[in-house]
């Protein structure tokens, strides 16, 4: 958001809410442009309280105050808050851009039930932009601009890295980075269950399991090396690295993991319909 002053109202005020408007604070927006709007009393005083934000019980409020609107809400009651803002009467000229992020609902199926040319965004965040580590994909609607996807990716840009993707690829990235978290800490679990099998106290096991993933990551995303190319960096001839790698081949890590996110895809494509 640094250098683009909107207005960005969020209809849904729960956790991912409460992390976008964190990273939008912490980059430079000021608290009187944004806005919030959730049936939950309790929730809407705690992010007044704690951001400073403007708040409200109305939902077509922050539509019509916003130049970004949110779709914060559960997938299964989106519709039913679509159809209750009556934007029937709204004027093209003053169509905010909606960003939703219900998962698994198409931009399609929002826009069918928005005034038509309303310039619509999907976005996929995952949970570890909560703590500013996100990967959000976006899936641009049939009125959206350039100057729109500029204005997304500002927002979710607050929260770690983005990419834009057609339609066709949400599922995929369903099923890689909105899935993946689970699969990095299940290697994480194994990785410090290993650490205590051979003789690590468990604290010291699970630290050192966390922050070796940790660094690995950021070894990639830093230096721009192939995976592969720095495996090899760390990889001896007849050492202890290779020993292990070798056990992991044998044991189908590489295979079991593709396959979890060809699985993962394919059940999010059911859950669509």
């Amino acid at each position: 958001m640094t250098g683009m002053k909107l207005k960005v109202g969020f209809i849904g005020a729960g956790a991912m809410a409460g992390a976008l408007i964190r990273g939008l604070l912490k980059a430079g927006a000021d608290p009187g442009d944004l806005l919030a709007s959730d049936i939950n009393l309790e929730r809407l005083s705690v992010v007044h309280n704690q951001f400073g934000i403007q708040v409200s019980e109305v939902n077509r409020w922050v539509f019509e105050n916003s130049e970004i609107v949110i779709l914060a809400v559960k997938p299964q009651n989106l519709e039913e808050v679509l159809r209750g803002l009556e934007l029937h009467n709204f004027e093209a000229g003053t169509f905010p851009l909606v960003v939703s992020i219900a998962a698994g609902v198409s931009v399609d199926f929002i826009e069918g039930l928005l005034p038509s040319r309303m310039p619509v965004i999907r976005a996929m965040p995952n949970t570890p932009g909560m703590i500013g580590y996100g990967a959000t994909a976006l899936a641009l609607g049939n009125c959206t601009r350039m100057e729109h996807e500029a204005q997304a990716r500002s927002i979710f840009e607050a929260i770690g890295v983005v990419f834009t993707v057609p339609e066709s690829q949400m599922d995929a990235v369903t099923g890689l980075s909105g899935s993946g978290p689970a699969y990095g800490y299940l290697i994480i679990e194994a990785l410090a269950d290993a650490g205590v099998c051979v003789g690590l106290p468990r604290p010291i096991a699970l630290g050192l399991a966390a922050q070796t993933i940790a660094g690995a990551a950021h070894m990639v995303k830093e230096t721009g090396l192939h995976p592969g190319v720095l495996k090899d960096q760390v990889t001896s001839p007849g050492g202890t690295t290779i020993a292990g790698l070798h056990t992991l081949e044998v044991g189908g890590l590489r295979g079991t993991l593709i396959n979890a996110v060809m699985a993962a895809t394919a059940r999010s494509r059911e859950l669509r319909g």
